[in-house]
């Protein structure tokens, strides 16, 4: 246990909320069980803390209520058992945030058409945290932003009703690190970034955090430098993703294979780290981030270009994946318009049921556009929105139809799918993921 005396706090009420904390009487709130939020309940519920977590969306409220779980990250039997044992409940009343004595919101921060922050659901939450804010909580925001939100936007809102930040309330920024799927690293054993208003403030969050979580906290001097290590991560995937898609283009038009290039560079023991190419980036993290920054950055007459173009590489992927298909059916004497194309996954990446910002989308919308006739397929996902329409993918390929198809076009490489006896069933194969397991001496084989 941390003693309060080593963290040298200097406010009676953070000492208060320390003690709380180290002896697991905090009651802790969570504001909004996606992705991000209902793993990160789970986590602090299974530390030993009471959690009640918060969202608009009566379903999720019902579902977590039942321990019914929705989120691929989190074990369904640690929930079910978390909720029947009174440790995890959740409603969509904001006015239980008064029983808390710490809260995180864990809420989406979209663009809108113009690629600009849409803080409403941030601004919604502070809001309803404020109307119900008593003396000595502590408030993190975890939802990616642009560099500023903490203290230019949710800062005013929790004041407005009297209390005084890093005395009577704590407020800090920590990134959430969430990436799903990993099966190394999840909420409860990554490191964790962590910057307060103030001092008081950097030490009673991470005092929070150390108390559930098994990573290393690193405390940062502000909120702003935490918000910006949170972009600078997805930016630098970003455009390093956006270096190799570019290298896939010239690779293809040059004849060269771009995957073996990346593997042989690869072997470099020093100042190379490989990023692959693919049909577009999806989720909510990569393609999204560093526009928070673009945004931000014209307050200061600064234009990124490296990442813009970096941004519009990416995504103009789905368009080039047509395009090879367009070529590889061409060399067949056959055309878009009218063929039946079998597609090979929905979710954005591997293995999860995630299809947020996929960029197996567009290119599904390009195949309406060009009159083609498309299946997908998807053990993961239940079912997507395109184009204002509810889909629901096939759950399994049938491998006994697979030469019914013009070209079977290969998105998301999941385990499920049995590539090699794919690849040796179908009449044309365009791979966007590289299969380990396709031979790709077999003539009718393409990659991106």
């Amino acid at each position: 246990m941390t003693n309060i005396n080593t963290i040298n706090v200097s406010n009676k009420t953070a000492e208060r909320l320390i003690e709380k904390i180290e002896t697991k009487e905090a009651v802790i709130g969570v504001v909004g069980l996606g992705y991000v939020g209902l793993p990160l309940a789970v986590e602090k519920a299974k530390a030993g803390f009471k959690v009640i977590g918060f969202d608009v969306q009566e379903e999720k409220v019902e579902k977590v209520n039942n321990g019914e779980n929705y989120i691929g990250d989190v074990i369904p039997a640690d929930l079910k058992e978390l909720v029947e044992n009174e440790k995890l409940t959740a409603t969509s009343d904001y006015s239980f945030i008064n029983e808390v004595d710490a809260i995180a919101i864990c809420v989406p921060t979209p663009l809108d058409i113009y690629k600009q922050p849409n803080m409403d659901y941030v601004e919604r939450s502070a809001k309803a945290i404020a109307l119900n804010l008593k003396e000595g909580t502590l408030v993190v925001l975890e939802s990616t932003t642009y560099p500023g939100t903490t203290e230019e936007l949710i800062k005013p809102i929790l004041e407005e009703y009297g209390f005084k930040c890093g005395e009577e309330f704590f407020l800090a920024y920590s990134p959430e690190r969430v990436d799903p799927g990993n099966k190394q690293f999840n909420t409860k054993n990554t490191p964790k970034v962590v910057g307060g208003v103030s001092e008081n403030c950097t030490k009673v969050a991470a005092t929070l955090y150390r108390a559930v979580l098994d990573g290393e906290i690193h405390e940062v001097s502000k909120p702003a430098v935490a918000e910006m290590e949170k972009i600078l991560e997805n930016t630098f995937r970003n455009i390093n993703i956006g270096l190799a898609n570019e290298m896939a283009v010239l690779c293809n038009k040059m004849g060269i294979d771009v995957w073996e290039v990346i593997d042989a560079a690869a072997t470099k023991p020093y100042g190379f780290m490989p990023f692959y190419p693919g049909p577009g980036l999806g989720g909510h993290c990569i393609p999204i981030d560093p526009w928070y920054l673009t945004w931000k950055a014209r307050e200061y007459n600064y234009h990124t270009k490296l990442i813009e173009t970096a941004g519009e590489i990416n995504n103009e992927m789905p368009d080039y994946v047509v395009k090879r298909i367009m070529e590889v059916l061409n060399k067949e004497g056959k055309a878009l318009k009218g063929s039946k194309i079998l597609v090979l996954g929905v979710a954005y990446k591997k293995d999860i049921d995630d299809y947020r910002e996929s960029p197996v989308l567009p290119i599904l919308s390009k195949l309406n556009q060009f009159g083609a006739d498309w299946e997908a397929v998807d053990p993961h996902v239940r079912e997507f929105k395109l184009q204002g329409e509810i889909h629901q993918p096939l759950k399994n390929v049938n491998y006994y139809e697979l030469n019914s198809y013009d070209l079977v076009l290969i998105t998301t490489d999941h385990t499920d799918f049995l590539f090699k006896e794919i690849a040796q069933d179908a009449n044309l194969v365009l791979d966007t993921r590289n299969v380990k397991d396709i031979d790709s001496k077999i003539e009718h084989y393409h990659k991106m």
